[in-house]
């Protein structure tokens, strides 16, 4: 099977790369005073969260539907409704994931292909205007 017939689950590393990438980002989230405010928003105890953005990138990268299996539809806005999302939080999260893709040593390909569909989604979870907007 060539790469361009993997999924991205498959180009990444299949369960335990997936399971390093997000441990990576919420090390990073947690240790980091550029993701201070976006840690603010989680629990103190991450476990939960790494687990369901385990669960729910397996399925998202076309390996295994974990969390659709435990969870349903992701329902992705919905779910993260009830937490203030900015601008701010939005470039947080990505910068986290980012550079959790640069230190897993995700394959450059890969990475470009995850930035922007990182982006896309990430712009999407914004709720709420920016406090940090000047006139």
């Amino acid at each position: 099977m060539t790469d361009i017939e993997k999924t991205p689950y498959e180009v990444l590393g299949g369960d335990k790369a997936i399971r390093e990438l997000v441990v990576c980002f919420y090390e990073l989230m947690d240790s980091l005073p550029e993701a201070k405010e976006l840690r603010e928003i989680h629990p103190k105890d991450l476990s939960g969260s790494i687990n369901k953005l385990y669960k729910f990138l397996s399925g998202w990268l076309g390996g295994p539907s974990l969390y659709i299996n435990e969870y349903g539809h992701p329902r992705l806005r919905a779910r993260h409704m009830p937490f203030p999302i900015d601008e701010t939080q939005r470039d947080q999260w990505l910068y986290c994931m980012f550079e959790a893709m640069k230190q897993s040593q995700v394959n450059a390909e890969l990475q470009e292909q995850l930035k922007r569909a990182f982006t896309q989604t990430a712009d999407h979870m914004i709720n709420q205007r920016s406090m940090n907007i000047t006139h």
